[in-house]
């Protein structure tokens, strides 16, 4: 054999390897492509979600710190009512003047329910309880 059928079949070769190795590694860059689309977009989306769990979490913070300025609120409020039960002896009020407690009690259960009506009927179709 001469040396150029040698070299022809080295260059065909080496042709043909090159060839494959491009065509593989088009493949291979294709798929880098859709996978690091994909990648971005979960980014995208993880970092959508931490912004509105941070916002969510903003929004708790401050609702639980007004939540917490009303309990202690109702809790002083609660304190000032054991004070004034605390001064009275109901029992003998009651036994010595029954009438008037009688009317006391049912114009502040009067005012209690009209305070619970208030509070959760909505805005637009607010009935005061009568008698």
């Amino acid at each position: 054999m001469n040396v150029s059928a040698i070299l022809g079949t080295v260059l065909v070769t080496v042709c043909g390897a090159f060839y494959y190795y491009y065509n593989t590694s088009q493949e291979t860059i294709g798929v880098l492509r859709e996978n690091n689309a994909k990648l971005e977009t979960a980014i995208q989306i993880s970092e959508d979600s931490i912004k509105t769990l941070q916002a969510d979490m903003e929004k708790s913070a401050e609702l639980n710190k007004k939540l917490q300025g009303d309990l202690q609120k109702a809790e002083a409020y609660g304190d000032d009512l054991r004070k004034k039960l605390s001064k009275h002896n109901l029992t003998n009020l009651a036994l010595s003047k029954p009438k008037l407690l009688e009317e006391k009690m049912n114009v502040a259960t009067q005012k209690l329910w009209d305070g619970f009506v208030a509070d959760t009927t909505p805005a637009d179709s607010v009935q005061p309880i009568s008698d």
